[in-house]
């Protein structure tokens, strides 16, 4: 059996698991199998590497995680940082300072560690445990860690609407995408998912045509559009659907199984 990719990138939430976050037992064969037949299959997640590795592993694997939307490039194996980007901590203080003052909840990341300000609410704890994040509680005294490679905004979805519509009419030096409907990530201006698997491929010597991506939501457009064929769940948005070249089922369809034996080989 011939394989049509040499990397397959896959999202994770809302694309390779479920909605509860289960890793669902079809796609997970499907994934190995594509692994057994050769592919190099890079989890490239808006997640940090702690609750992707744990991903990685239950599907088997070990290897290169494109983590933090492309701003921490992460061997799962030796949990070294292969690259990151950056923020720079003087652009962040205005967002920091919107978020206090409109009571968003947000935290901000190195590469493996998590940090919020003050106690969390039922609602944010939920949705950390949802996630297997552990968060660090951060004296607000004291200085932001200097190797800050994300900062995520947290709340419902017509909060976070606001929140976007506000920070598209700002003018600064860094990026935000929305990673999720209830999640904004404010970045390097250079880091997403797109611009970590082009490097990645061209490490590997593989053309992009060769490159097969999965994806569900604006974070992931990037490589959808790089990858030779970028597949969007049924579940993505329409303007994530236009970006992919393919679509397939649901993240609660075991829409990744279904492309992976539709396409890859």
């Amino acid at each position: 059996m011939g394989l049509n990719y040499d990397i397959i990138a896959l999202d994770v939430d809302g694309t390779l698991l479920t909605d509860a976050h289960v890793l669902m037992t079809e796609t997970r064969d499907a994934v190995r199998e594509a692994a057994h037949l050769g592919a190099e299959i890079v989890l490239c997640t808006g997640r940090g590497p702690m609750n992707t590795i744990p991903v990685l592993e239950e599907l088997g694997l070990s290897g290169t995680i494109i983590t933090h939307n492309g701003a921490a490039t992460i061997d799962a194996e030796s949990r070294k940082v292969l690259h990151q980007y950056e923020i720079n901590i003087a652009e962040l203080e205005r967002f920091m300072m919107f978020c206090r003052e409109g009571r968003h909840h947000f935290d901000v990341n190195t590469a493996f560690e998590l940090l919020v300000e003050g106690q969390l609410s039922t609602e944010v704890a939920a949705m950390y445990s949802g996630y297997k994040i552990t968060p660090i509680l951060r004296d607000i005294s004291l200085p932001l860690p200097a190797d800050l490679v994300k900062f995520t905004v947290f709340g419902e979805k017509e909060a976070m609407d606001s929140v976007e519509m506000a920070w598209n009419g700002w003018t600064h030096g860094l990026q935000h995408i929305r990673s999720g409907d209830f999640f904004i990530d404010v970045q390097h201006p250079e880091a997403s998912k797109g611009d970590a698997l082009k490097q990645l491929a061209m490490l590997r010597g593989v053309n992009p045509s060769r490159v097969m991506a999965i994806g569900n939501y604006f974070n992931d457009v990037g490589m959808l559009t790089f990858a030779g064929l970028g597949v969007a769940v049924a579940n993505s948005p329409d303007g994530v659907k236009a970006a992919a070249k393919e679509l397939t089922l649901s993240n609660e369809e075991n829409g990744v199984a279904h492309a992976l034996r539709s396409y890859a080989w």
